[in-house]
């Protein structure tokens, strides 16, 4: 076993055993995390805060482009489909990827004419037309050779994932990296390869048990110069090592603020008077400068997790403060 992948047990382990699964709507807020970050790479500024607002109440980015919100509207329902379809074992066929991709671009694509045929890349359909990666970069496998190319890609990974040890974490989690770097290289669409793909990987690892990747915003660089490193080079450890040492980090850095926000919360419930500056008297200050705003508005400002407001607005609701209204337009009030 390679070092790097030994290096995974590790917080693999106190991930699982944190409890940070367990926290309120966790597994809601991860899948907008995973998100906000594919579509960050793909151009979109729109925050996760802004995210959460728009899934959760409705409520558009201000300054932000409809179509990148759409983006983002788009790949939420894309996951949701995605790892409803993981739950169940689906067999992955052209078609599946094909809807995959239609949900993806649903309200960003476009219906293109070209030498080879009219083809709609809002449908999810095959392109019919040659590609290349940037100014200058390797042109993609040509368009003739997609539909084949496609369906022997879902041959190897059906066949991959029926023969997987799922107790090989390391594996497993290669597999599915693999899987991604394999699809995007063929890159079957004209648009939205990059997310399409990420999402595939996200279901392989559902589909395995594993804790879904995010390959990070701030990780841009890394990622696709290790992709176009696996391409030139022909080695697959190269980009799988790159998305597995990111991994690992992202996981270290989530049990770090899982545990800061639990010490806060131990602080504020233990001790005998409210500090000026901790989690609890800032929350309060913020109410009172704003009482009609969100547990995601009230994250954003203090810069704690969502999952925090919630604790301490509950042990705050009924004794300090009470809620007017709906969650939605409803505000808190002070209980005098």
């Amino acid at each position: 076993m390679k070092e790097i992948d030994k290096n995974l047990i590790d917080p693999i382990h106190r991930y699982t055993v944190s409890g940070i699964e367990q926290q309120v709507d966790y597994e809601k807020f991860y899948l907008y995390s995973l998100i906000t970050h594919s579509t960050a790479i793909e151009g979109s500024t729109v925050t996760e805060v802004e995210n959460q607002l728009l899934f959760d109440e409705g409520i558009a980015a201000k300054g932000r482009s409809l179509t990148e919100q759409m983006m983002n509207v788009d790949l939420k329902n894309a996951y949701l489909y995605g790892f409803d379809r993981a739950k169940i074992g689906q067999t992955y066929t052209v078609e599946l990827l094909c809807e995959l991709s239609a949900k993806v671009m649903r309200r960003t694509g476009t219906e293109c004419s070209t030498l080879g045929g009219t083809f709609d890349s809002s449908k999810g359909d095959l392109r019919l037309c040659n590609v290349s990666a940037g100014i200058g970069g390797r042109s993609y496998l040509a368009f003739q050779k997609v539909p084949k190319a496609t369906a022997d890609f879902c041959a190897w990974l059906n066949e991959a994932l029926s023969s997987i040890d799922k107790n090989d974490i390391a594996a497993c989690y290669r597999l599915s990296f693999e899987a991604h770097f394999r699809l995007v290289t063929i890159h079957p669409w004209v648009d939205g390869n990059g997310r399409t793909t990420r999402l595939l990987m996200n279901m392989v690892q559902r589909q395995l048990g594993l804790i879904p990747s995010i390959v990070t915003k701030e990780a841009k660089g890394e990622y696709i110069q290790a992709l176009i490193d696996r391409r030139e080079h022909e080695d697959s450890t190269i980009i799988q090592d790159v998305m597995m040492a990111q991994h690992i980090a992202n996981l270290e850095s989530r049990i770090l603020q899982y545990q800061k926000t639990v010490d806060d919360t131990v602080n504020d419930t233990t001790s005998d008077t409210v500090k000026p500056n901790d989690t609890t008297s800032r929350l309060i200050a913020a109410i009172k400068e704003h009482p009609e705003y969100t547990y995601d508005e009230y994250a954003q400002v203090l810069h704690i997790g969502r999952a925090t407001v919630a604790r301490h607005i509950k042990k705050l609701n009924g004794t300090v403060i009470q809620r007017i209204g709906s969650d939605k337009d409803g505000h808190w009030e002070f209980i005098k």
